[in-house]
């Protein structure tokens, strides 16, 4: 894209499925190397295994090391602040969370993705007590990881590598959010709403109230399942470029009659959540292909070993011997349908 343009990132929600083995990863790729391939396909991906529970601060370097120099991952903030709390009495699970290994990502760390549950209402006065506890910076966020109990005692990272921007988007399911006082307030504290398609099951909001965009696609007619068309995805490529370059587009879904102020540009960042058939890393491909990004990805099914990669050799068999599976850590990532 040209530098009138914000940066855009299209990728992909989690990396680690059982159907996406011999379709989009390769037929003897080791499961642990699963992100390492995933990373030199697609240029950003969400990190699902901290929605679920509390990773570890050699998971968070492990991811780091995995994936290229330029990569950029989002993490999904935990489930017991958004699901279980009810952003209630966060204090100490926000601090954990940040205690718990998201800065050995350095320069890798992008957004991070709040996901409230479809039961969760909006009500003003606690969403603003939970966006002025979210920090801005890395250094704002080792403040509060200070805070932390003994949940992650022994698998800590208290210490940013320096000072980083930190960048919250939120993805809500509850009508009650179609309300402009929603957007004063992501407006005020410069936190992205998440344009979420969701096959029309939850609501889809448009409206721009920080310097990026953050778009998940969870299927265009059925929910994680189906793909999208080369018709919706020219709509989503004409929506990005508008994003892009600052603008909005005519036809935007909108909660408050108030424009946001135009800017030069905004970055972009798409998360594809359509994996039960593995359509999310080629809609993912096929959408920055339409965007003149470029992309390595081949033909669904046919997967590509990345330059300078070589296929395993297969193992021989001894009679009366099963061959051992490779297996890969537990993260998470093939738990999460959110």
């Amino acid at each position: 894209m040209s530098d009138k343009h914000g940066e855009i990132r299209i990728g992909i929600s989690g990396w680690r499925y059982e159907p996406w083995r011999g379709v989009f990863y390769p037929d003897k790729l080791p499961q642990r190397r699963e992100l390492e391939y995933a990373s030199r396909m697609l240029p950003t991906i969400e990190i699902n295994g901290s929605f679920y529970s509390l990773q570890s601060p050699a998971f968070y370097a492990q991811w780091h090391d995995d994936t290229p120099d330029d990569f950029v991952f989002a993490v999904k903030g935990p489930k017991y602040i958004t699901h279980m709390r009810r952003l209630k009495e966060v204090e100490t699970p926000l601090a954990n969370f940040f205690a718990n290994g998201v800065f050995e990502l350095k320069d890798k760390l992008g957004p991070i993705l709040w996901q409230f549950p479809p039961m969760l209402d909006f009500k003003a006065e606690r969403f603003e007590a939970f966006f002025a506890q979210l920090p801005r910076d890395t250094d704002e966020a080792a403040e509060i990881a200070k805070r932390h109990d003994s949940r992650v005692e022994g698998r800590m990272s208290l210490a940013p590598e320096r000072t980083r921007r930190l960048r919250h988007a939120v993805e809500i399911r509850h009508e009650s959010f179609r309300d402009p006082a929603f957007i004063a307030l992501l407006r005020k504290y410069r936190i992205a709403l998440v344009v979420a398609d969701t096959a029309g099951k939850w609501p889809l909001l448009e409206d721009l109230s920080s310097d990026f965009v953050y778009l998940r696609l969870h299927g265009d007619k059925e929910l994680y399942a189906s793909g999208y068309s080369d018709a919706a995805l020219e709509r989503w490529a004409d929506r990005i470029r508008a994003w892009s370059m600052g603008g909005q587009v005519e036809d935007a879904r909108l909660a408050s009659p108030k424009p946001a102020p135009r800017r030069a540009k905004r970055d972009v960042y798409v998360y594809f959540d359509n994996d039960v058939k593995v359509h999310a890393p080629y809609d993912a491909a096929t959408l920055a292909r339409k965007l003149g990004l470029p992309t390595a990805l081949g033909e669904k099914g046919a997967p590509v070993w990345p330059p300078g990669w070589k296929a395993p050799m297969p193992r021989l068999r001894a009679e009366g011997f099963g061959r051992k599976a490779e297996t890969g850590r537990a993260t998470g990532q093939a738990m999460k349908r959110s």
